[in-house]
């Protein structure tokens, strides 16, 4: 529960600390106060979009402080956890920071934190009832949802659509393979023909460079041969061969040496190229005897070349990625799969729609249980509050096809008058009515909360008298399993409360202040008497707040509506 408060520079508010306990806590205080900033400042701590706007004017942030005590809310302890924002035992601190440029920070147990996980966080913590809460009502999303959450079937709602979309997925690759069934069969008998050409050819980007170097030494065979057999001739066996005319040369500097030693530098020069010229001669004597020139091989291999060259084009490729070429063929075929996968996505598609549709009829069963249960407990409410013989109930109608929600759609129906049919609740009821069912539903869907704190914010606006006394009992009741809190400008409502705070705004150094003080029991007839009498207030009207508050000690033993919870 929400154990400790503090505001700074928000809205009209420069510091504010407040300290809360467990039980029914009234917020009162005079119009135009700023009863509901406490609601805001909580909201904008448990994630709400923020602006600049909520910085006082003249500072330069707004700073909102919430501690909460969650030895109660293992879940919650699990959650922080695993997000890597646990904090001392059994403590939950929550802050936010907002600029006056409008830049905010969150901060959950001293870690930076999103506005999605303060929003998560505070899903744990807090549950807000606004004044204007039953407009949302008359949504039917919001009605379902409202109904789910009182039977706790949030997480079976959450596997069936789960469930339907799983279902949903198939059921469209079923229709789009019955649709294109014939278009696929064409496709698919293509990519065989061309997945067996192209496994025939056999080609590797190794064995196809190989192949391109021996066809163009095949096909040049002949011109090969020759300049190896004119090399041959050229060196050693034309007249002036050019070995002949070396060894020639060779002898001469020889004899020349006797006479002159400075000639044995060239000597070695030209016996080295001697040498040089006697190995060259050899190599193209040897290359001359092996120079292939089978016209059969080279016929083999220049189909080889076109086969290759033939297949590149045809798919439009360099030969060296016809291997890319062919994975794609194979992964598509894949993709299309064989003649029996349409059998068997129909009958994957017929097993989804099974699992979910036995998933819905037992939510739907669970549903119709809660729906009987929630009806009678706002009939009953309805009855406390000013309308008698008034009717309340939960529809469930069937739908032709179902959806991510289940088989039925909910419409929330109400009978003001006795006797008079069940009509869709947007149809029916005025404003002020309205008012009252919405309080009704709320708190009798309270009563399922698993969140520890709920805080109303004057939704027991339009009522009075002796309904206003049969709210305050149905809020202190309720306080005694939650911590609740409601912003009201009820007496009865205010005197029910277990803890009383009053908010006060005055003029501080030429700028609006508002303060929210805790009230002790003579503070509480002071602020219930004005509550009742207004501007004067007389010993009469103090009085009759002083017997307000100690009958709002004790509940009343019979309301004419049993508001246990």
């Amino acid at each position: 529960m929400l154990k400790f408060l503090s505001i700074r520079d928000f809205v009209i508010v420069d510091s504010l600390e407040l300290d809360f306990s467990s039980g029914f806590t009234a917020l009162t205080g005079e119009t135009g106060a700023g009863k509901s900033i406490l609601i805001d400042a909580l909201s904008l701590a448990l994630g709400e979009r923020g602006d600049a706007g909520m910085v006082r004017s003249g500072c330069e942030r707004a700073e909102i402080g919430a501690e909460f005590d969650i030895a109660d809310l293992p879940y919650l302890q699990s959650w922080l956890c695993e997000q890597e924002l646990i904090g001392d035992a059994n403590v939950c601190l929550l802050r936010r920071m907002l600029d006056a440029n409008g830049r905010s920070r969150g901060f959950i147990n001293g870690r930076s934190a999103t506005l999605q996980q303060m929003r998560d966080a505070g899903g744990y913590l807090l549950d807000i009832h606004g004044q204007h809460a039953h407009q949302s009502l008359l949504r039917p999303d919001a009605q379902r949802d409202l109904l789910d959450g009182y039977a706790s079937l949030m997480s079976e709602v959450e596997k069936l659509a789960g469930l339907f979309q799983e279902w949903q997925t198939l059921l469209r690759r079923h229709r789009k393979l019955e649709q294109s069934a014939e278009a696929v069969a064409s496709e698919r008998e293509l990519l065989m023909f061309q997945r067996h050409e192209l496994e025939t050819l056999n080609f590797s980007v190794q064995a196809w460079m190989e192949l391109q170097a021996d066809y163009a030494r095949l096909s040049h065979a002949t011109d090969l041969l020759e300049t190896a057999q004119f090399g041959v001739e050229v060196l050693n066996e034309a007249d002036t061969a050019c070995l002949a005319q070396l060894n020639a040369l060779t002898a001469r500097l020889r004899a020349g040496i006797e006479f002159d030693e400075s000639l044995q530098d060239t000597l070695n020069m030209v016996e080295s190229a001697q040498n040089d010229l006697q190995e060259a001669m050899y190599a193209l004597r040897h290359y001359s005897q092996k120079v292939d020139a089978d016209p059969q091989k080279l016929s083999e291999q220049e189909h080889r070349v076109a086969a290759v060259v033939d297949a590149s084009r045809k798919y439009r490729v360099m030969p060296e990625q016809l291997p890319e070429a062919l994975q794609c063929i194979v992964a598509r075929l894949d993709d299309l799969g064989s003649d029996s996968d349409l059998a068997i996505l129909a009958q994957q598609e017929a097993a989804a729609r099974e699992q979910y549709l036995s998933a819905a009829k037992k939510l739907g069963v669970e549903r119709r249980k809660a729906a009987e249960k929630l009806s009678r407990e706002i009939t009953a409410a309805m009855q406390a509050l000013a309308m008698q013989g008034g009717n309340f109930a939960v529809v469930l109608k069937p739908l032709a096809e179902g959806n991510a929600q289940g088989l039925e759609v909910l419409e929330f129906q109400v009978a003001i008058n006795p006797g008079s049919p069940l009509r869709s609740l947007a149809k029916v009821a005025s404003g002020g009515e309205l008012s009252r069912i919405s309080l009704a539903i709320q708190v009798a869907a309270s009563k399922a909360a698993t969140v520890p704190t709920l805080i109303f914010d004057e939704v027991d606006s339009g009522i009075g008298g002796r309904v206003a006394e049969i709210v305050g009992a149905l809020l202190k009741r309720l306080g005694q399993r939650h911590q609740v809190m409601c912003v009201t400008h009820l007496p009865q409502v205010a005197a029910m409360a277990d803890t009383q705070l009053k908010v006060s705004k005055s003029i501080q150094n030429g700028a609006t202040v508002s303060t929210i003080s805790t009230l002790k029991q003579v503070e509480r007839v002071e602020e219930i008497a004005r509550m009742l009498g207004g501007v004067i207030i007389t010993d009469t009207t103090r009085k009759h707040a002083a017997e307000m508050l100690d009958l709002g000690l004790g509940l009343p033993s019979s309301n004419g509506f049993d508001v246990s919870c």
